[in-house]
């Protein structure tokens, strides 16, 4: 049976082929293309919210995404970011059966995601080797991350919690100049505006940051 392909999926096989080709075969790219969906978002947009059924799996393709945990009074605390090419372990973790998400996810920058159905995950866990590594390596990196997120906040003053914050949230956008407030960080960092802020300005009086009227410079990346 010959299959037709579409100018989406011409169009989608090529852009997968040029970013993942590093990872997948193109036998494998070729199926992603097939049954999956590509979306595209505006930053700030929830892509996945606490106790939402989950029937796909995200794949990063550009822009990048923030993922958080949330307590029982609506506290937000960041775990990590997924940038190019990044899943959510935590979602892989839910696709062995059905269930709920744990966590949400939201998009820190513009961002282009392409969703794959969960029913093909054990599928193509046995069908392709790299698929395999590739989930496999996505669960160690994230435990890793989370590990280092949980030793940042027992370990770490709040101060060091900010810098970090500031730094990783530049390098993840790569974008210099972040337009950010004062209680979006708070927020993230499971804090109050009015610690935030004073230690902004603790920041910049030791020179490691510049405010500005609507945006922060981290001066490392200046």
């Amino acid at each position: 049976m010959t299959v037709a392909f579409t100018p989406f999926h011409i169009q989608c096989y090529n852009k997968l082929h040029e970013k993942f080709q590093f990872l997948f075969e193109p036998e494998l790219i070729n199926e992603i293309c097939t049954c999956s969906n590509v979306k595209t978002y505006k930053e700030g947009t929830t892509l996945m919210d606490i106790g939402q059924k989950l029937t796909h799996m995200p794949l990063v393709i550009s822009g990048s995404v923030k993922v958080l945990k949330e307590d029982k009074e609506g506290n937000e605390l960041l775990l990590y970011y997924l940038e190019l090419g990044d899943t959510c372990a935590v979602t892989l973790s839910c696709c062995t059966k059905p269930t709920k998400s744990a966590i949400k996810a939201v998009t820190e920058s513009d961002a282009e995601l392409l969703f794959i159905p969960v029913e093909k995950m054990e599928e193509w866990m046995v069908k392709y080797k790299s698929w395999r590594n590739f989930v496999l390596d996505s669960y160690n990196f994230r435990l890793n991350e989370m590990l280092e997120a949980i030793d940042n906040l027992a370990f770490n003053n709040m101060e060091d919690r900010l810098y970090k914050y500031l730094r990783d949230k530049v390098m993840v956008t790569k974008i210099s100049k972040l337009h950010t407030t004062h209680f979006e960080i708070a927020n993230d960092l499971h804090s109050s505006r009015v610690v935030i802020s004073r230690l902004m300005k603790k920041l910049e009086n030791e020179g490691l940051v510049i405010q500005h009227r609507n945006y922060v410079e981290v001066t490392e990346f200046m």
